[in-house]
């Protein structure tokens, strides 16, 4: 049995389900030092990072002088720090252009479409060279960024046309989800938002918090996602 089963779909569900890390840059002021920053981000339809950061920030001029970066992102509310998850990707830094990018990004974080209109913010893509995975005591390994990161099946149309028809039509259903799978009680006037689906999952946001659901399978079809989300709401 390969070494590495089950342990990419572990990396990417702990990648997938939160939403800020750690950002270690080198810094630029004192050479040679590493420079850790707390950031969020989104993820790109090829599962990789993407942050959005300001050009007057330190982490920023950091990478514009050197763009090596690591990411570590770990397993939240959890007592045992050291039997956590987590995971940390070195991987080189680079400025891209929004496209569908902005999308998924803006969906996650709604308040940071505000962002360009006070400093130059730009997104920056996080371009793996390699990953450290830590799934608890002795389970530690190297992936390669071609086992971890999982293309999106849905294109930008298709994701957002689920996105917007279980925002509109589905406010039940996702109430549902949230007591059921996550025992997060939803009052029947808050309105929870889906920002995300993917091949092995999807992301509501209620009250500004994320929250990730993952699919015993896998999926790649707009067909499967709508009947999965209805056995879901069958559960």
């Amino acid at each position: 049995m390969n070494q590495f089963t089950g342990l990419p779909q572990e990396a990417r569900s702990l990648l997938a389900s939160q939403y800020f890390g750690v950002l270690s840059t080198i810094s630029d002021k004192v050479a040679g030092y590493p420079f850790g920053s707390v950031v969020p981000y989104s993820l790109n339809r090829n599962g990789e990072p993407v942050i959005l950061i300001s050009d007057i920030a330190e982490h920023t001029k950091n990478i514009v002088a050197d763009p090596r970066v690591s990411l570590t992102v770990l397993e939240h509310g959890v007592e045992d720090v050291q039997g956590s998850a987590r995971l940390t990707l070195l991987a080189d830094a680079a400025k891209i252009a929004a496209n569908d990018t902005g999308d998924r990004y803006y969906r996650r974080f709604p308040q940071s479409k505000d962002y360009h209109r006070t400093h130059n913010f730009d997104f920056y893509g996080l371009a793996s060279v390699t990953i450290r995975y830590i799934g608890g005591f002795g389970k530690i390994h190297w992936l390669e960024p071609e086992q971890l990161f999982l293309a999106n099946p849905f294109n930008e149309a298709e994701e957002a046309g689920i996105i917007g028809h279980m925002n509109e039509d589905h406010q039940s259903a996702m109430r549902y989800y949230l007591s059921h799978f996550k025992e997060r009680r939803v009052a029947e006037d808050q309105t929870v938002l889906m920002t995300g689906i993917d091949a092995e999952g999807f992301d509501l946001m209620l009250q500004g918090r994320p929250y990730r659901f993952q699919f015993k399978e896998a999926i790649s079809t707009v067909q499967e996602a709508r009947e999965i989300l209805v056995s879901m709401a069958k559960a």
